[in-house]
């Protein structure tokens, strides 16, 4: 399962690149927060029009279809920089040193693997909805009122290509971990032990009084 890490900084190059992707992943997750929220005041807005005024909002399912994409992949990358996905690390977390990130290196590379694909295949599933020659730049649309799909359909490769870029960051920080034999890399999520938890939620507390 997925736990509590960190991730360190100092002036390499390798920590820059990390930094100025951080802030475009921190972007995107803000959007996807935005979405949730537009969600939440879409719903409150169509349960009252059908209590008080006898019609939910129009296009309400429609709404939902293209908003789902923007909830669910545009956090993917920012997750990813912090460690926050699901994983086992009943094996992992009894490596250390080289063992530890020849481990890493491994786990990140299938992904960045993987990632290729579906973004190979969300690429084309949006090329098959755009069309500029069509009205509103689309061959498909939502079935109640007709809003553009093609939108939607580009958010996932968006994300799935600023996934991509962090996961060579990660690439580049495990192998050059594995190859120097460092014992706290940069740029790469650094698994936190229960007592590091315990006092780095103690520094927050403290630094609220």
């Amino acid at each position: 399962m997925a736990g509590a890490a960190t991730v360190l900084s100092d002036e390499s190059w390798l920590s820059r690149l990390d930094r100025s992707l951080v802030t475009l992943e921190r972007f995107l997750g803000l959007l996807s927060g935005l979405a949730v929220f537009s969600l939440m005041f879409l719903a409150a807005y169509s349960v009252a029009g059908r209590k008080f005024f006898g019609s939910p909002m129009p296009g309400y399912v429609d709404w939902i279809e293209v908003l789902l994409p923007l909830m669910a992949v545009m956090g993917i990358a920012y997750v990813q920089r912090d460690g926050g996905h699901i994983r086992m690390d009943i094996l992992i977390g009894r490596l250390q040193g080289r063992a530890l990130w020849a481990a890493e290196l491994l786990s990140v590379l299938l992904i960045f693997g993987l990632i290729l694909m579906l973004l190979w295949g969300s690429w084309a599933h949006f090329d098959r909805s755009f069309d500029m020659s069509r009205p509103m730049w689309s061959r498909d649309s939502t079935i109640d009122i007709g809003l553009p799909v093609w939108p939607s359909k580009l958010i996932v490769p968006v994300a799935f290509a600023v996934l991509c870029l962090r996961l060579l960051i990660q690439i580049w920080g495990y192998g050059r971990a594995l190859v120097l034999g460092l014992e706290t890399p940069v740029a790469v999520p650094l698994t936190m032990t229960v007592e590091e938890q315990a006092r780095a939620e103690a520094a927050q507390l403290e630094g609220r009084d």
